[in-house]
This record gives C-alpha cells, structure tokens and sequence, in this order.
C-alpha cells in the first residue's frame, strides 16, 4: 500500500504538486508561527513607534519584507510582511477546506469553521486596502463633521470673489503619492483658465528662506519668494508628522508661465495669484472627508494616577447631532464610538498646561467597511466548533450505548 501510495504520488505533475504544497497543513503551521511572530513583534516595536507606522511597517501590502526593530536597533534578519504572510495563509485555508476537508455530517462543524476563519483573513484584506485614518480636533463647546487624513495630501486651487472662496478644485492624493522629485506633472484644469504643473514633490519636506544658507550652499538651489523646500526622510515612526511639498507653475493654455509659487503643507496661509481679473488661491495640504453627521464636544474630562503624569481616564462627553435629533455618548479610552461605518476612538487631548481651563480632543477617526467581520467570523468559528464538538459527543455516546448493548448480549450468550 505505502509503495502504491508512493508511486501515485511521484505521478503527479507539477501543477498537482504546488496545488498540494500551498493546501499542506505543514504551510499553514509556518504561516501561523510567522503571524504571530510579527504580531508579537510588532506590539513591541509600537512602543517607540506610532500605531499607524507600526502598522504600515508590519502589515502593508506595499513591502515584501522588513527588518524588526528592538529596542531601538534593527535586527539584521529579514522577514516577510505580514499581509503578504495573511495572503498566502488565506490560499492554504482556502485550498485546505477545498481538497482536504473531508465531507460528510462529521465535518460540517470543521467546514463552518473554516469559513469563519477565511472571512477573518478576507476582513484583514478589506481594512488594509479600504480602511480610511485620520483625526478630529474639536474644542470644547465647538462642532465638527470634518476629519482629516493622517498620510494623504491632495492641492487645493480655489476661486474666489476677493472675499470668499466660490469654488474649489482638488488634484487628489492618487495623482501625487507616485511623484518623485525630479518628476514633473502637468494637469490640464479644463474648467479653468489655466493649467497647474507640479514639480519638486516632496513627501516630507520644510520651507526655508534664503538667509539659512551661505552664499557656497545657494549654488543649485531653487528659491521662490526667498523660500526654497528643505527635503526630507519621510518619518518612519510616525507617518503622520510628513509634511509635504512642491513647487507649482501655473501655465496659462498655450502652455506659458503666469506665476511660480511654492506649496508646503507647513504654511498657513495659501498663495495667491490673479489670472485675467478674477483671483485665485492655491495650496497643499492634508486630505478632508466629511462625516454624515456633526460632533459636538461638550466636556474633556482627563484623570491621572496619583503623583504621576500616566494617563488613567480620558473622556469626552460628546452631542452626536444629525437631521433627525441629537444624541448624547461617551468616548473614553479603550471605549470607542461605531456610528454608521465611523468608528471615534479618542487619542489625545490637549493643551497640557496643567492651569488650562478649556480643552480640546483629538479623537482618531477610522472608516472601515469590514469593521465588524472579526467578530462576526469569530462568532461562525465558534458555532463550527460548537457544532463539531456536540456531533462527536453524540457520536461517541451512541457508539459508546452500541457497545453496551453488544457487551450485553454477549453476557447473556454465554450464560
């Protein structure tokens, strides 16, 4: 039998061959190993880093490996990103349920199980690709329905009447993220009377003027208005601090220079220019998406332990308010608000002058449509074993009452 097996198997061709590998059980045992390796590593790398960092580094489908870092030194040893682990994970389980599941009344709870735990994987793979993160700064007292992306800047070209803006035109966060430095990109504002050309993108840079350089450092150097950008690393330990920069010509239609400024997501105010005899504004900065509701805070309340600075309450006393009514919540940490797709997590409070009498929250802001598919997997993996483990008992009380019985008549055979 062993050597039947044995010449059957050496049959296969190559395709059976890689199909059986990635369905093994000994695959998933290393995938599982792997995830939690990362998982562990990560939590501890979190300490010195941002969440959203970590969480880029560990489990993003842009890099195929890392280095983990301990302690503050990098460990020289590569391993896989932990989506791309996930993803072949999800191919194992899912060939597994396929080819190595048996079927039959016995494995219906193993099948359900199984399931639960590919619709975990496939929520994973939704949060990472879908999954929108930022924050919201509300003042006590004040109302906001607006958050703001932690990573994404987009340019804002907006009309106005001398007074107030009147329309607005986004070049979005896709058409930039690509860009490198030396590139240049021209982007035709069909309803404009100009187009905008961007040059000099830099994801993590500062506007410096012309005084902090020496005449020997100005050689090569571009300078707008006295200003010129000062590239840098983009912040592996927390993403959210880039801010980014370009220069911008705008170009009227037969493609000819109006105006030359330079945009950096630190500055306050945007530029300013005029194209016939209407006025225009135009500026970089971080990405907005409106909330279908508005948020009011209405009390900070922060607690620390005693004779220590170590957080032990942070809540916010919040107004939900939506066309239909208000309602009060309470968002405190480890405590988050889920509201239509939104969940509110509170992430920092401020000012920290111990005299100030008003505060102000920063409450994280994530959207999420797979938000609820860990617990629902969760809760169908548990009902798959639940069902398994009452079709064994039954099983093995009715084998066990079989035996009985044929132990009975034995007896009575044999008086």
């Amino acid at each position: 039998m062993a050597e039947e097996t044995q010449r059957r198997d050496g049959k296969k061709n190559p395709g059976a061959r890689v199909i059986s590998f990635l369905a093994g059980y000994h695959l998933a045992c290393v995938c599982l190993l792997l995830l939690g390796l990362l998982t562990w590593l990560g939590t501890l790398e979190q300490a010195d880093h941002t969440l959203l960092a970590t969480t880029k580094k560990y489990f993003n489908y842009e890099t195929v490996f890392l280095f983990p870092e301990f302690n503050g030194k990098v460990v020289p040893i590569p391993l896989p990103n932990g989506f791309w682990v996930g993803l072949i994970f999800f191919i194992n389980l899912l060939l597994g349920t396929i080819l190595k599941v048996r079927r039959g009344i016995k494995q219906v709870g193993i099948l359900i199980s199984h399931c639960g735990m590919l619709l975990l994987l496939v929520g994973a793979f939704v949060t990472q690709v879908k999954s929108q993160r930022g924050n919201m700064t509300i003042e006590e007292g004040e109302v906001s329905d607006v958050a703001q992306h932690y990573t994404e800047h987009v340019i804002e070209v907006s009309e106005t009447d001398g007074k107030e803006i009147t329309r607005v035109h986004l070049i979005a966060n896709k058409y930039l993220k690509g860009l490198k430095p030396d590139d240049r990109r021209l982007f035709r504002m069909k309803s404009l009377p100009f187009d905008v050309e961007v040059k000099g993108y830099q994801v993590n840079s500062e506007p410096l003027p012309v005084e902090t350089f020496d005449q020997k450092g100005l050689a090569g150097v571009e300078f707008v208005d006295g200003f010129t950008l000062d590239g840098r690393e983009p912040d592996k330990k927390s993403a959210e601090r880039d801010m980014a920069g370009c220069y911008v010509n705008i170009l009227d239609k037969e493609g000819n220079r109006i105006e030359r400024v330079l945009l950096a997501s630190a500055c306050v105010h945007p530029a300013t220019f005029e194209v016939g005899a209407k006025i225009f504004t135009i500026t970089i900065r971080k990405s907005l998406w409106k909330m279908p509701f508005e948020i009011q805070l209405d009390k900070f309340t922060h607690e620390f332990h005693p004779g220590t600075r170590r957080p032990r309450v942070f809540r916010s006393d919040i107004t939900r308010i939506e066309e239909d009514g208000q309602t009060e919540k309470v968002i405190r940490m480890n405590n988050p608000m889920r509201y239509k797709g939104y969940t509110f997590f509170q992430a920092s409070w401020g000012p920290q002058d111990p005299t100030a009498t008003r505060f102000y929250s920063v409450f994280e802001v994530v959207k999420n449509p797979a938000d609820h598919w860990p617990l629902v997997s969760l809760i169908i993996t548990g009902f798959g074993m639940l069902i398994h483990f009452v079709l064994m008992l039954v099983l093995f009380i009715i084998k066990q009452m079989e035996k009985n019985v044929g132990d009975k008549r034995d007896r009575t055979a044999v008086v």
